[in-house]
């Protein structure tokens, strides 16, 4: 566990599920964060639920594909920003004015092997690594380290199909020497810790959060 001050003041933007856990331990660990789903509703309930545990959180809803909602995210999250995970296009010149930051794009296991009727979203997937190491270099010299985050299979409504069926489940787990799921919280703590000074000579890496499942390309 990080204590507060290891962790700058920064602001986040993400969703539910992994989301909310990682902005759940970004916020105990000392940060102000942004949450932001396509749903005004998800969004009201992730806010009031954070800010019941007296963490410093703010959201708005946003449809990422739509440019206008993407430009009005980014305003109001720059009241308190100095980080992103997503937007990097949008967020970056403002890291730049404010001397650095950093980035953690959140990937998958599926990056770096393939799953059935999962072929868009696997390739999707392993383009981000690729952009990882791409940012990391051209932002380098501003200050500003960019990472990745590669789940596994994590208990989530996004993998509820999978975990939900027992004759499903039960080959997935056997690829992984855990032998158990994840939870959301297991990716917070690999995000926390990229977005703290304790990472601050890391950069270009995707960590993956998966068990043991193989994970290389």
């Amino acid at each position: 566990n990080l204590p507060p001050t290891q962790l700058l003041p920064s602001s986040l933007i993400t969703t539910e599920g992994i989301g909310l856990a990682v902005a759940r331990r970004l916020a105990r660990d000392g940060a102000h964060v942004m949450l932001s789903s396509r749903r005004a509703a998800k969004v009201e309930r992730a806010v009031s639920e954070l800010r019941a545990e007296g963490l410093s959180v703010s959201g708005v809803a946003c449809h990422v594909g739509r440019r206008e909602e993407r430009e009005r995210l980014v305003a109001e999250a720059l009241v308190n920003v100095t980080a992103a995970a997503l937007l990097a296009g949008l967020v970056v010149p403002h890291m730049k004015q404010r001397g650095g930051g950093c980035i953690v794009l959140v990937g998958s296991v599926a990056a770096y092997q393939s799953f059935p009727n999962l072929g868009a979203y696997a390739v999707s997937k392993t383009a981000l690594l690729g952009l990882t190491r791409v940012l990391a270099e051209e932002l380098a010299p501003a200050n500003i380290r960019v990472n990745c985050v590669a789940p596994g299979l994590i208990r989530t409504n996004f993998s509820a199909a999978l975990w939900s069926e027992p004759d499903i489940v039960k080959p997935v787990l056997a690829t992984i020497p855990a032998g158990r799921m994840g939870q959301p919280e297991d990716c917070a703590g690999a995000v926390a810790f990229l977005c703290s000074p304790s990472a601050s000579y890391i950069t270009g890496e995707t960590v993956v959060v998966a068990g043991g499942m193989r994970s290389r390309l």
